[in-house]
């Protein structure tokens, strides 16, 4: 492990030397790879955030890649990151080729997508790539916290299992077989969401559009800009890249 200068007092900075220790399908859309690393007890993040990976290039050289933390077994000195699979493009390949013994660089941890300790309930919406985010902050939440969650995916096989002590309503919203991408599912269903009492804080991850559509029905319909974290973790045609969703 080598250590760079930190960010802030807050969220010291780290580069992490990534080996493989092996990778597989969750779904036919989710690819799992479960890495070891020197000292990766040392890594403190919240769950939500990112790491960084210096990602092969077919061109030659690398690009920074943000990819959600699915979860770390301090313990067992291992860190698990899931790739959606979601035609050719770098870290897709990279993560269907992966090997035991395949080494990556990886910075951080970084993001602000994570849970809010002030909330009394908690919204999460998002397609397959927000997936591990949302998964690790509903299965991290306190015994008994309220939560309300529509994710996006394309049919019944790329459904993942939550292990939650969180009160969890789930809904599972299915594309049946057409195009992932900009699209009103998610939205629709936002639309009938009737909000508890409380002060509520959203969680908005997935295509950059939609993520943008659902932050301004929230916000239309009262909500804070305070309240709700949005990020576009993808668009149509990008390869690489996010979209910070504050307007």
């Amino acid at each position: 492990m080598t250590t760079t200068a930190p960010a802030s007092p807050a969220q010291p900075r780290y580069e992490w030397d990534l080996t493989v220790v092996e990778a597989f399908d969750v779904t036919p859309r989710l690819r799992r790879v479960i890495f070891t690393a020197a000292h990766l007890d040392a890594l403190h993040y919240q769950p939500g955030q990112a790491l960084v990976l210096q990602m092969p290039l077919p061109t030659g050289g690398t690009g920074r890649r943000d990819y959600t933390i699915r979860w770390l077994d301090r313990a067992a000195q291992r860190l698990a990151i899931d790739f959606v699979q979601h035609g050719p493009a770098p870290a897709a390949d990279w993560s269907r080729a992966a090997r035991p013994g395949d080494e990556i660089v990886a910075a951080g941890p970084r993001g602000r997508i994570t849970l809010s300790a002030d909330a009394d309930w908690h919204l999460s919406c998002a397609d397959e790539t927000g997936l591990p985010a949302i998964a690790h902050m509903l299965e991290t939440m306190p015994p008994g916290a309220r939560a309300f969650a529509f994710l996006e995916v394309d049919g019944p096989a790329d459904r993942i299992a939550i292990a939650t002590q969180a009160r969890l309503d789930l809904v599972w919203i299915e594309r049946g077989g057409r195009r992932a991408g900009p699209s009103s599912l998610l939205l629709d269903h936002l639309a009938g969401f009737v909000a508890p009492a409380g002060r509520g804080k959203a969680c908005l991850i997935g295509e950059t559009s939609n993520v943008r559509a659902q932050r301004h029905h929230l916000i239309a319909r009262g909500w804070g800009r305070d309240q709700i974290a949005s990020e576009g973790y993808w668009r149509p045609g990008r390869i690489g890249g996010h979209d910070h969703v504050d307007d």
